[in-house]
This record gives structure tokens, sequence and C-alpha cells, in this order.
């Protein structure tokens, strides 16, 4: 579900509020006969664990600036907009305005991050957001009330966030060693759950401290910050670049049919798709915090950092305690559960049960996240994890942003509470209908093995 930075998520898809695998990862056997990753031939013999090696710690500072910016502006951007127009339909489009150009530039995307240096790809797709966070502090400064000159600039942030999601979700394992790989994951899991707890709450601050022209001033500070200190980040476990051949649309079809072959890998992303497409209530919180709790953008803040602070408190419990038995049987109940606390988050009147709920949500979410995560990273080779994590990306872009815009419609046609409501329910729909349809998924035992079942399945 979300991202998550996309963890997402954000789309931003910020580690979108759901991108990364879960604090768990580390129990995952490496041995398995996944794919490799990469070549570590030139690597140590004895990898740094990932918090004393530098590389590591570098990549991770720099995508928390990142991150930290991306989630600061959605929380404004959002306020913004329906502070201007007071009409649901607008959230609607501001989650439109990202995905449209998003799921346009994938394709392209995944197949670049494949042909050349993701880091540098990476470092341009956040210089780009640093020249949106620059066009939307004009906005602020000349004091423009037109939404939709902020609407054109989401178009040219979403395209940012086409380029940098597939480079950013397929880096990690250029950066550290195999055998520090498990550890690596659930640190970066860790670190982006608390940035998506913080973030959204400074953004909400420093829009009552200084407006938009502070908040989207530090934003663009941030990801410039962010884009040079991944420049020193180095790449030591790429696999060497294979000749490539066919159209671009040929060899994103290899990516695609490699996870049509997989359908427990199916099953997971297409579970959490529609979950989130249908249940999701993240585009809907600028109005309950304006109209149901009446809590102000400090508020707003809070409830946007609920979910992330229930991901990291299921994180730290899965680092602890992490989940080896009837997986399939447990990512079913948590879907479950998001859909639930949905529920009640839609007919909560009190600010206290409205955040309990949010966390409760995220931290069924961060299950779902960890093992979709897990799947994905471990079981696809390094020269095709751009185009995978593309349609990866494509999925989850699909259940943020055309969520926002599902939500925003709805709430414009039905209210913010029946919509709200309604979409709770077709989340608990569809938890049912995919047990009936990806059997599989359902009876999956262990991590291990769906890894061992998926390779099965794909002769």
């Amino acid at each position: 579900m979300r991202c998550r930075e996309p963890a997402a998520r954000v789309p931003g898809s910020p580690l979108s509020l759901r991108n990364g695998a879960g604090a768990a990862v580390s129990d995952l056997n490496l041995s398995t006969s996944a794919p490799s990753l990469r070549s570590d031939t030139n690597a140590p013999a004895s990898p740094p664990p990932p918090l004393r090696d530098r590389a590591f710690v570098s990549f991770v500072l720099s995508r928390m600036l990142a991150m930290f910016a991306q989630q600061m502006q959605a929380v404004v951007v959002a306020w913004q907009v329906y502070d201007i127009t007071r009409e649901p339909l607008s959230l609607a489009y501001v989650g439109l305005a990202q995905f449209l150009p998003m799921m346009g530039l994938l394709i392209p995307a995944g197949d670049l991050s494949d042909r050349m240096s993701r880091k540098r790809l990476l470092s341009m797709s956040w210089l780009l957001a640093a020249v949106c966070s620059l066009l939307l502090w004009l906005l602020s400064r000349s004091g423009v009330h037109n939404v939709h000159w902020i609407y054109a600039v989401l178009v040219l942030f979403g395209c940012s966030r086409a380029f940098s999601g597939p480079a950013l979700q397929s880096l990690l394992p250029q950066i550290v060693a195999r055998a520090q790989l498990a550890k690596a994951l659930a640190t970066n899991s860790m670190l982006m759950r608390i940035s998506a707890i913080a973030a959204p709450v400074l953004g909400g601050a420093l829009y009552a401290l200084g407006g938009g022209v502070l908040t989207y001033a530090v934003c663009g500070i941030s990801l410039l910050l962010g884009s040079a200190l991944l420049s020193r980040v180095p790449v030591r476990y790429a696999d060497a670049r294979a000749a490539t051949s066919g159209s671009m649309w040929q060899r994103f079809a290899e990516g695609v049919n490699f996870m049509r072959t997989r359908p427990i890998i199916l099953g997971t992303i297409s579970l959490d798709l529609f979950a989130v497409l249908l249940g999701g209530v993240i585009a809907l919180l600028p109005v309950y915090a304006h109209e149901v709790l009446k809590v102000g953008p400090q508020g707003l803040g809070l409830l946007r950092s609920s979910m992330a602070m229930g991901e990291v408190c299921m994180g730290l419990w899965l680092s602890a305690r992490p989940i080896n038995r009837h997986v399939g049987k447990v990512m079913f109940g948590a879907v479950a559960v998001f859909g639930l606390a949905n529920l009640v988050f839609a007919l909560s009147h009190w600010f206290w049960l409205s955040m309990l709920a949010l966390a409760l949500a995220g931290a069924a979410d961060m299950v779902s996240v960890y093992i979709r995560g897990a799947l994905v990273q471990f079981s696809t080779p390094d020269t095709m994890c751009g185009r995978v994590n593309a349609v990866n990306m494509l999925f989850i872009g699909s259940s943020n942003e055309l969520g926002e815009f599902r939500a925003g419609t709805s709430a414009s046609a039905l209210g913010a509470i029946p919509a709200a409501v309604l979409g709770s329910l077709c989340t608990l729909g569809v938890v049912a209908a995919w047990m009936a349809l990806f059997k599989p998924l359902r009876d999956v035992d262990r991590l291990e093995d769906a890894a061992h079942l998926s390779s099965a399945d794909a002769k």
C-alpha cells in the first residue's frame, strides 16, 4: 500500500511511504536460488555493516533530504490548493497532475535506469524537483492564487518522479555488498519511515511560520543538498552492462513478462494497487483537517505523520520478530486491517481517534510493503531492476495518484465522509476477491518459499 514516497508512494512517492522492503528483510535467507543482484568481484573481502559504510550512510542521508523536501512540499501544496478553492475536487487534480506524466514516462525511465548510471539519473531527477520547488516558491512569493499554475508545476514534478523512482529503487543493491543488503534494506526502510513522520509535521510548522515562501525555499535547498551528497556515493557492486538489443518497448516488455510469469509477485503488487486505489484516505486529509476535525495545517501534518508512525512501530516489531510463517495469510489479514482502520478514520470526529486509526493503517501497510519489497528486490537480476521497478512504480503511482483522484472525485460527488466509508468497504471487498483469485499467494508459508515458487511458476 502507501509509500509509500510513493514511502514516497510521494508522490511522491516518497520510499514513498511505500517503496522499501520492510524492517524484517534481514531474516531472508540470502542463499536461495533467487537471481544474483550484482557481481561482487570488486567488493571488499569483509564488507562493513551498513551504518559503518560511508557509501551507504551518504546515500541514506541524501535520500532523507530528498524525502523531507517532497513530503513537506506535498503537505503545503495540498493545503494551499484546498485553501484557494475550498473544493475537494481540486485535490483530485493535485494527484492527477503528478500521475499522468509519471505514467507516460515510466517506460523510458525504466529503460534508461538499466542503460545508464542510476546515480546520475537520480541526481538529475532531484535537480529537476528542486526547480519545481523554486517555481512554487515564486508563485507563493508573487501571491498568485490561480491553481492552474500550481497544477502545471506539479506536472513537471511528476516528470521528475518518473525518472527518480526506478533509479532510486534499483540503486541500493549497487552501493552495498550482497552480504549486507538485507540489513541495508531494513535500515534504509526504517530511516525513511522516520523521515516520513517528521517531514509532514515540519512542513505544517514551516507553513504556519512563514507560509509557502519559507517552506518551498527549504524544500528546494534540501533537494540541492541531497543531489550534492549523492554525487559522493561510490557505486561498487553494479553488474557490467550487457549489450542491449531490440526497441525500448521490447526491453520494457521483458520486465513486464518477468512479473507476469510470477503470480505471487503479481498478486502481491496488484493487491496493494487496488486496496489503496479504492480505499486510500490520504487525499482527503486536508478536508478532514479543515472541515471535520478543524485542526488547521499543524493538525494536517500530524495526521499525515500518524500513518508513518504506525509503519515505524511495525517495522521495529518486525525487526525483533520477523514474519516467518503463513506469509500469504498474514498479508491478506494486514490489508483487511488497513481497510478497517480507514473505515474507523472515515467515521471519526475525534482527532485522537483519527490519529490512532491512521497509525493502525500504517502498521498494516508496513506488512504489505515488507512482503512486496522483499519479493521484488531479491528476485530480480540487476540488469532488469530498472524495468521491473518501473512497472512496480507504475502500480504504486496508480494507487497513490489515481487513488487521490478517486478520493477527490468521490468526495466532490458524495461528500468526504461517505466517500471515505465507501472506499474502505471496497478495500475489504478486494481482499476477499484476491484471496480467491491468487490462491498461491494466499498459501505461501515462508518468504524463502515464495522466491522458489515464483521461479518454478516462471518455467
